[in-house]
């Protein structure tokens, strides 16, 4: 709405449009002075027109602030839209899609971004090499402590990084170069001397660049709303398609491997292993397990937040994913004879250390009880999969796909499995396992030939 002031001889025009990211009102303004000799009603109703004119004009073109450049309005987003929205992991996730963006397009100013400009970006996601941004390694990093005389904890504390990133240089995972730096310095030595570039000659996946074009049509769409600019041109762009990969999961053949193997494996990774078989749980959710979510007179178990690692927070407890992860599950008794076993180990061990230990209820806990960080579990599963031979691609999310292929394949309703899942929509179950539904179908198909048609 358009408001009107005189001044002087003159009259200023006022048009909201909209609002920045910080919230701040857009106000565009125009000074307009009447031509000499007009009477009060010509000037009333030529000042009416040059108001609507102006106001016309001003809806029909970007406002002046949609000419930020992209860098600067994805800082703001960062920290006045998702860190007030969305889940610490999530911005975390979006903060390293930032760096690849602004390198690529964070000079365009918002209403000069095209969906040609973005399809560009996506193109050369693709392309061989695009990972190498800053990033390095070391071959052999324990080398580097042990010449030093240091331990890595003493390093990651004196660098102010966590120390589970120096062990992850260990086993031949890469740092950014900020982190990089941060850990020669404390080591009083050069980033050459201790890390080399990254060496990266794979390709980004179609839906590693998918996830870049959703975090671009949040920021823009974000745009929008606040009137910055008139549309998302994500809205117009052509981002790959991805491959549509079934979830991995286990055979019956592999699977009885598996089970085989795990009675020659430590409790609390047997333990671990079988509840994610049983229950379909999430990593994180059967991390956030205490023993108070443990009912054993119903042999149910109650799903209530999420165990999380991020490198400046360390191992913190979230809410689980969706609203719908919130849920109670109802396990077989022998899980709960095993879970039983597996708590009798843990207050014995508790005993064994007596004011060392630090109780946190938690199931699953390091060796002094401090809540397990996620990527343990998961380096575990990944070594006892290779040594065991299982097939490749099958990682310890599979424990999940198994048990949802297991209780399609023997005819529970979609409905009951989304809810065991904890799936905010049914349709994401039928979407992720469409060919296991489509499997079992056809089996139950092959039973009602064989009823109705037997000769």
């Amino acid at each position: 709405m358009a408001t009107v002031r005189k001044r002087g001889k003159s009259y200023q025009i006022r048009v909201s449009c909209g609002y920045d990211i910080a919230g701040k009102q857009i106000v565009k303004t125009l000074n307009w002075t009447p031509p000499e000799g007009l009477g009060a009603r010509q000037l009333k109703k030529e000042l009416d027109r040059q108001t609507i004119l102006f106001e016309e004009q001003c809806r029909s073109r970007i406002a002046p602030s949609g000419s930020i450049k992209l860098a600067d309005y994805i800082d703001q987003w960062l920290i006045n839209y998702a860190e007030m929205r969305l889940k610490d992991t999530t911005v975390a996730g979006y903060r390293h899609f930032r760096q690849r963006t602004v390198a690529a397009l964070g000079h365009l100013h918002l209403d000069k971004i095209t969906p040609n400009h973005l399809n560009a970006f996506y193109r050369n996601l693709l392309d061989e090499g695009v990972r190498n941004i800053d990033r390095y390694q070391c071959d052999n990093f324990k080398a580097v402590t042990k010449a030093a005389g240091v331990t890595a904890k003493a390093v990651a504390d004196k660098a102010h990084v966590h120390v589970e990133t120096l062990y992850g240089l260990n086993r031949g995972k890469k740092v950014c170069g900020a982190t990089a730096r941060k850990i020669a310095a404390a080591l009083s030595c050069t980033v050459g001397s201790i890390f080399t570039p990254a060496k990266t000659d794979a390709d980004l996946s179609k839906n590693t660049v998918n996830h870049y074009h959703k975090f671009l049509s949040s920021v823009l769409s974000t745009a929008v709303k606040q009137g910055l600019i008139h549309d998302n041109p994500c809205a117009r762009a052509d981002p790959p398609v991805c491959d549509e990969d079934e979830p991995a999961y286990l055979q019956e053949d592999d699977l009885q491997v598996l089970i085989q193997a795990l009675a020659h494996e430590h409790i609390k990774y047997r333990t671990a292993v079988y509840l994610l078989l049983d229950s379909g749980m999430r990593r994180g959710e059967i991390l956030g397990l205490e023993w108070n979510d443990i009912h054993w007179d119903s042999c149910t178990v109650t799903v209530r937040r999420n165990s999380v690692y991020l490198p400046k927070r360390g191992v913190y407890t979230d809410t689980p994913k969706t609203r719908e992860s919130k849920r109670t599950i109802k396990l077989p008794q022998e899980t709960f004879d095993m879970l039983s076993q597996y708590r009798s180990w843990q207050d014995r061990q508790r005993l064994k250390l007596g004011d060392k230990w630090h109780d946190h209820d938690r199931l699953f806990t390091t060796w002094d009880g401090h809540p397990m960080n996620p990527s343990t579990l998961t380096h575990w599963f990944t070594d006892f999969a290779r040594r065991i031979s299982m097939p490749e691609g099958i990682t310890l999310h599979s424990l999940r796909h198994t048990n949802a292929s297991l209780m399609i394949a023997n005819g529970t309703n979609v409905r009951t499995v989304s809810a065991r899942l904890g799936h905010a929509q049914t349709s994401t179950t039928t979407n992720i396992y469409a060919h296991v539904i489509q499997s079992a179908d056809a089996a139950a198909s092959a039973a009602i030939g064989s009823i109705v048609h037997q000769k």
